[in-house]
C-alpha cells in the first residue's frame, strides 16, 4: 500500500470515529496508528544518513597512492652487486636515496645526493618536478669507474657517482637492464642468456636467438608451425609472446618444448566499438575437454643450431606447482646441472596426483626416471607466490625434494643416480616455506619457514639455518615478525627485512649465523598515523569445523564508538593456491579496506580452511567439495568475532571479492542468504567447467559424470542462484581472457529465470582486471555498500582520482 493510500485510509477511519459514538475509541486508534506509521516512515526517510564528497575524499586518502608516501625509511628490498656489496633505496618524506653498503667493511653511504642528482637528470631530459616524484626502478653501478646506470621514468641514464654527476640518457646495453634494452632494441619478450651475450625469442612459431652486441638474429628451429610452435607461452588463461626457455649455466643450450595445441578448442573475445568488432582467438582448453595442450620436451644446442628431442612421449601442459608450465621467477620444473650436461625436470599428470622426477642427457636426449610421488588429493612443490621449492643438486648428485607427505611441507633428499630416499631433511609440525640459499658442497642451507615458533602468527616467516645431513633447524631471526631474507651470492650474509601488518619494515644486515652486522633502516609511520591511518588488528577466529583457528585482519571503523553498531564487510579470496591476505608484511594500504573502514564499515579478512601455509589437511579441507571453498569459515569467523566486539552488526554483513573471490561472494550470498545481505562479485569463475582445464582439474579432480550428474555440479553457482535474498552486484570485463565473461552470464541467466532482482556492471574494454575503470568500480563498490548495507545515501558520482589529479 502506498503512502497516499495509507493517508486516505487513515483520515477515513478518523472521520468515521468522529461520527460514531460506540466505536470512536477503536476507530480513532486505528486512524492514529496508520498516520503514525506514515509519519515514522517519513521521519526515517528524512533521517537516512547522507555521505558527502568530503566523506569519500577522506576515504580516498586511505588508499595506497596517498598513504604509501607517508611512511618513511621502510625498505622493501635490497640488491646485491657482488658477494660483499649491495644497494637499497631509503625514502624520507618521499625523497629517495640510494644507499651503498659494504658488508665486509661495514660501511654505508649514499650513492648520490638526491637533489643534485635530480638536477642532473632534469638537465638530461627527465623533467621531474621535485625529488619526491623521483622513482628509481633500477641501479647498476660500475664501482671501478665510479659510475652507474639508473632506470628512471622508463628511461636509462648514465651518471658519474661524483657531483655534478653529468647524467646522460643511455642506450648502452647492460645485463642488469635487459627488459628496457630489449624493449628498444629487439623483442620485448626475449630471454637473456646468463652471460648476457644472447637472447632467445619466438618468431612465427619458431625459436630464434639474437646477438646482443651486433644485433644479428639467427633462427634455431625451422619446423614450428601454427599451434605447434617452440617455446610458446599459452596456458589458456595466460597467453603471450614470451619465450619459455631455460638457459644452461654456460649459455650454450636451451631447455624448452614444442607445444602442441592443434587439436585444442578455440576461445574468442570480441571488442565493442563502432563498426565491425575485432575478434581475438586463441587455444583455451576447458575442464573436461578431451584434447588439452601437450608439450614435447626438447633441448636446443644454440651454437650448433641443433634440436635434441627428449626420448619420451608428449605429456600434459602441467607444472608441479601452478596452472602453467612456468611459475614466476627463479627455478622452474626444468633445472640444469651446473656443467650443462644433464637436465632434471618434473612430469606432472593431468590431475596433479602423480609427479615423476626425470633426468635427461643433454647430448643424446636419453631420459631416465629418478623417482615418483603419488598423492591422494593434489601435489604442490611449494607455494605459488614463492615458486617451486625442489632443487637439482647436480654437484652432489642429489635431488632436494619438497613434499607435504607427512601433512607438512618439508625437504627430502634423494639420490639422483638411484632415486632412493637418502633422508628426510626437515620435520615437525611446521612448513619450510621456501629456500633462501643452498651451499651444495657444504650442505648448509638458509630457508624461510612458517608455523614453527610458539606464540608467533603461523603465517609469519622466520629464517632458519639447516643442514642437508639433518638435525634441528637453527632460528636466525628471533623477532616475532614476518621476515624476508635476501642472501649474498656466497651465502655469507643476508639482508633481513621484517615487519607486521601494524609495524613498518626494519632492515638489518646479518651474517649467515644470524648475528647482526649493522642496522640499515627502521620504518617510521608517524606521518601516516598523523593522517588518520589505523593499523588493522590481527585476529584468530573459529573456523567452521569448530576446532581450528582461522587467522586474518580486522579493520575497525574510523572513530569507533563501542556503543554503536557497525555494518561488516568481508573481503574474501578462497584459495586453494593462495589465501585472502597475500602477505603479512606491512603495507600502508591493503586494497581499499582502510578506505571502507574510514567510511564507517568494519572490514574483515580471513584466511580460511582450504588455503595454504598451514597443514596439508587444512589446505585439502574442501577437496571434492569446492563449491563451499572457504565460505563457511567466513560466516563462522565473523560470528566468533562478534562475540568479542558487540559493535559488529550481524544483521548487516556484506561480502565482496574478485575472481576466485567473486566466485566465493556469490556462493556466500546463495548458501547463506540470511547472513550475507549484500554482495559484490567481480569477475567470478562461477562455474569452473567454463574455466581453463589445469586449475580445477587439480583442485577438484578430473570431470566425472554418470550421465545425470557430475562431480562439478556442487561448485556451479548458477545452480543455487535461486536462493538469493539480499542485494547482489555482479561485475565482469567483456574482454576477460582469464575468466570468460560467460561464467558471470551463467549466473545472470539463472537469476533472471528465478525472477530475482540483481545488479550488473559490464566493462566493454576491460580484461580480468578493470584497467582504467578500476577506480570507477571501486567507487561503485563503495556506493553499493553505503546504500544497501549502511543504509545511507552516497554522494552523486564521486570521482576517485590519483594524487595530483
Amino acid at each position: 500500500m502506498g503512502k497516499r493510500q495509507v493517508t486516505r485510509l487513515g483520515f477515513f477511519f478518523l472521520r468515521l470515529a468522529e461520527s460514531s459514538s460506540s466505536e470512536s475509541c477503536s476507530m480513532r486508534l486505528i486512524a492514529c496508528c496508520l498516520l503514525a506509521s506514515l509519519t515514522a516512515g517519513a521521519a526515517t526517510a528524512q533521517q537516512r544518513p547522507v555521505l558527502t564528497d568530503a566523506d569519500y575524499s577522506r576515504a580516498v586518502h586511505q588508499l595506497g597512492p596517498w598513504t604509501a608516501p607517508l611512511v618513511d625509511h621502510a625498505v622493501r628490498s635490497a640488491h646485491w652487486i657482488d658477494a660483499r656489496r649491495f644497494w637499497y633505496v631509503d625514502t624520507d618524506h618521499g625523497v629517495p636515496t640510494i644507499l651503498l653498503v659494504d658488508a665486509v667493511k661495514r660501511t654505508k653511504k649514499a650513492a648520490f645526493e638526491t637533489t643534485a642528482l635530480l638536477a642532473s637528470l632534469n638537465a638530461a631530459g627527465l623533467k621531474a618536478q621535485d625529488a619526491s616524484k623521483l622513482t628509481i626502478s633500477d641501479f647498476v653501478p660500475d664501482l671501478a669507474k665510479n659510475s652507474a646506470v639508473l632506470s628512471v621514468g622508463g628511461k636509462r641514464y648514465a651518471c658519474a657517482m661524483a657531483q655534478p654527476y653529468a647524467c646522460k640518457e643511455s642506450a648502452a646495453p647492460s645485463a642488469g637492464q635487459i627488459a628496457g634494452y630489449l624493449a628498444q632494441q629487439g623483442p620485448a619478450d626475449a630471454v637473456l642468456s646468463p652471460d648476457g651475450k644472447r637472447a632467445a625469442f619466438v618468431r612465427d612459431w619458431n625459436l630464434w636467438v639474437r646477438d646482443m652486441a651486433t644485433g644479428a638474429e639467427r633462427q634455431l628451429t625451422t619446423d614450428g608451425v601454427k599451434d605447434f610452435g617452440y617455446a610458446t607461452d599459452n596456458a589458456g588463461w595466460k597467453h603471450s609472446d614470451q619465450a619459455i626457455v631455460i638457459w644452461s649455466p654456460d649459455s650454450k643450450k636451451l631447455a624448452t618444448f614444442q607445444q602442441d595445441q592443434r587439436a585444442v578448442a578455440d576461445f574468442s573475445i570480441t571488442t565493442t566499438q563502432v563498426g565491425h568488432s575485432k575478434v581475438d582467438t586463441w587455444k583455451y582448453p576447458f575442464v573436461g575437454d578431451k584434447e588439452i595442450i601437450q608439450i614435447q620436451r626438447v633441448i636446443v644446442d644454440v651454437d650448433a643450431g641443433q634440436v635434441i628431442r627428449l626420448k619420451m612421449p608428449a605429456e600434459p601442459h602441467r607444472s608441479s606447482l601452478c596452472d602453467d608450465v612456468v611459475c614466476g621467477e627463479g627455478p622452474q620444473d626444468m633445472q640444469w646441472a651446473k656443467d650443462g650436461k644433464t637436465l632434471a625436470f618434473v612430469s606432472t599428470s593431468r590431475d596433479h596426483k602423480v609427479e615423476t622426477v626425470r633426468i635427461a642427457d643433454a647430448a643424446s636426449g636419453a631420459v631416465r626416471d629418478v623417482f615418483t610421488e603419488t598423492v591422494p588429493t593434489w601435489f604442490d612443490s611449494g607455494y605459488n607466490d614463492e615458486g617451486i621449492n625442489w632443487r637439482y643438486l647436480s654437484e652432489r648428485g642429489e635431488i632436494l625434494w619438497w613434499s607435504q607427505r607427512d601433512d607438512w611441507g618439508h625437504y627430502y633428499l634423494y639420490s639422483a643416480a638411484t632415486g632412493k630416499l637418502v633422508r628426510q631433511v626437515t620435520q615437525g609440525q611446521w612448513n619450510v616455506d621456501h629456500p633462501v640459499y643452498i651451499d651444495e658442497r657444504s650442505g648448509k642451507m638458509l630457508v624461510a619457514g612458517v608455523g614453527r615458533e610458539p606464540g608467533n602468527d603461523p603465517y609469519y616467516r622466520s629464517i632458519y639455518a639447516i643442514d642437508l645431513k639433518g638435525g634441528a633447524p637453527k632460528l636466525l631471526t628471533p623477532e616475532k615478525q614476518d621476515h624476508i631474507a635476501i642472501p649474498s651470492s656466497d651465502g655469507r650474509y643476508f639482508v633481513d627485512i621484517y615487519s607486521t601488518p601494524q609495524e613498518p619494515q626494519t632492515a638489518v644486515l646479518r651474517r649467515a649465523d644470524g648475528s647482526v652486522v649493522q642496522q640499515l633502516a627502521k620504518g617510521d609511520a608517524t606521518r601516516l598515523r598523523a593522517a588518520g591511518w589505523q593499523a588493522p588488528e590481527s585476529i584468530a577466529v573459529q573456523c567452521s569445523d569448530g576446532k581450528t583457528l582461522c587467522h586474518g585482519l580486522l579493520f575497525k571503523p574510523a572513530g569507533l564508538d563501542p556503543q554503536r553498531k557497525y555494518p561488516v564487510i568481508d573481503y574474501v579470496y578462497p584459495g586453494p593456491f593462495m589465501g585472502t591476505i597475500p602477505s603479512r608484511q606491512f603495507a600502508a594500504a591493503q586494497g581499499d579496506a582502510g578506505a571502507l573502514a574510514q567510511l564507517g564499515f568494519a572490514v574483515v579478512e580471513i584466511d580460511a580452511l582450504g588455503t595454504p601455509r598451514r597443514s596439508k589437511a587444512f589446505q585439502d579441507y574442501y577437496y571434492r567439495d569446492m563449491g563451499k571453498q572457504a565460505v563457511p569459515d567466513q560466516k563462522s569467523g565473523i560470528q566468533d568475532l562478534a562475540k568479542r566486539y558487540a559493535w559488529l552488526d550481524l544483521d548487516r554483513v556484506g561480502i565482496w571479492g574478485h575472481s576466485g573471490g567473486g566466485n566465493a561472494t556469490a556462493t556466500a550470498m546463495f548458501l547463506y542468504p540470511d547472513f550475507f545481505k549484500v554482495g559484490i562479485a567481480e569477475s567470478g569463475n562461477h562455474d569452473n567447467r567454463n574455466y581453463e582445464d589445469d586449475f580445477y582439474e587439480k583442485y577438484l579432480g578430473l570431470l566425472e559424470s554418470d550421465g545425470k550428474k557430475t562431480n562439478y555440479d556442487l561448485q556451479a553457482n548458477q545452480d543455487i542462484a535461486k536462493n538469493l535474498k539480499g542485494k547482489l552486484l555482479l561485475a565482469h570485463g567483456m574482454l576477460d581472457d582469464n575468466v570468460p565473461v560467460s561464467s558471470t552470464l551463467l549466473v545472470v541467466d539463472a537469476l533472471q529465470k528465478a525472477n530475482k532482482d540483481f545488479d550488473l556492471i559490464l566493462f566493454p574494454r576491460a580484461h580480468h582486471g578493470y584497467g582504467d575503470q578500476s577506480m570507477y568500480m571501486m567507487r561503485r563498490r563503495w556506493d553499493y555498500f553505503v546504500e544497501h548495507l549502511m543504509g545511507a545515501t552516497p554522494p552523486k558520482e564521486f570521482k576517485i582520482g590519483r594524487p595530483g589529479n
